[in-house]
C-alpha cells in the first residue's frame, strides 16, 4: 500500500527523528488508521538505521573512472541559460492539473462574460442638438434704445455705435412727457 502523499515528508523526518513533537504526535494517530504510512515508516526506518549503522571511512576517496563519468554525464545535459531556468521554474507549477484547470476555467468564464457584454446593443448615442447661428441685429433698423442694444453694438463696432446713436439723435422725439427722478422728488408735475 502506498503512503498518504502529503505524509511522505513528515514521515521521513520522524523516522531520521527530525520532526518536531506536535507534528510527530498527528502523524503517530494517523498511522493507526494508515496501513501505508505505517509500511513507509517501518521503510524508512530501516534505511535510516542502515545508513546510520554503515562505516564511513575518512579517506576513501573515489576513483578518476568515476570522476570522469560525473564529468560527462554533466557535459551531456543540456544547459540553458539562466533566463531558461527561470522560465521553467515559473511555468513548472503551472503544468500541474490541479492549478492549470481551475486557471482555465476562470479564463474561460471571464472570456464568455466579456463576450456576452460586448454583444449587448449599444444604446444609440443621443441627437445633436442643432445650434442656429444668431444674426446679429441689423443696425440700418430701428433698435430700441436701450443699454443692452448699445453694448451689443460697442463690442462689434465703435463706428457702429457712433452711427447709431447719431441716427436716434436726429429723429423726432415722441410728444409724450418724460419723467425723471427729480421731478417727482420735488413734487412737481409737468402738467
Amino acid at each position: 500500500m502506498k503512503p498518504c502523499s502529503r505524509n511522505r515528508m513528515s514521515l521521513a523526518l520522524l523516522a531520521l527523528g527530525e520532526l518536531d513533537d506536535r507534528r510527530a504526535g498527528e502523524l503517530r494517530s494517523h498511522m493507526e488508521s494508515c496501513e501505508g504510512c505505517r509500511g513507509y515508516l517501518a521503510e524508512m526506518s530501516t534505511v535510516t538505521e542502515k545508513l546510520a549503522a554503515a562505516e564511513m571511512k575518512p579517506d576513501m576517496q573515489a576513483s578518476e573512472v568515476f570522476h570522469r563519468g560525473v564529468v560527462a554525464r554533466l557535459r551531456a545535459e543540456p544547459s540553458g541559460s539562466m533566463w531558461h531556468s527561470l522560465a521553467a521554474s515559473i511555468i513548472a507549477p503551472w503544468l500541474n492539473w490541479r492549478i492549470a484547470l481551475p486557471v482555465a476555467g476562470v479564463a474561460a468564464t471571464v472570456i464568455v462574460m466579456i463576450s456576452t457584454l460586448a454583444r449587448q446593443p449599444v444604446a444609440a448615442p443621443p441627437a445633436r442638438a442643432s445650434v442656429q447661428a444668431v444674426l446679429p441685429p441689423d443696425i440700418k433698423g430701428d433698435l430700441p434704445p436701450t443699454i443692452a442694444n448699445y453694448q451689443r453694438i460697442a463690442t462689434r463696432s465703435l463706428d457702429e455705435l457712433d452711427e447709431l446713436l447719431s441716427k436716434q439723435g436726429k429723429r423726432n422725439t415722441s410728444p409724450d412727457p418724460i419723467y425723471t427722478a427729480s421731478l417727482f422728488a420735488s413734487g412737481r408735475s409737468l402738467e
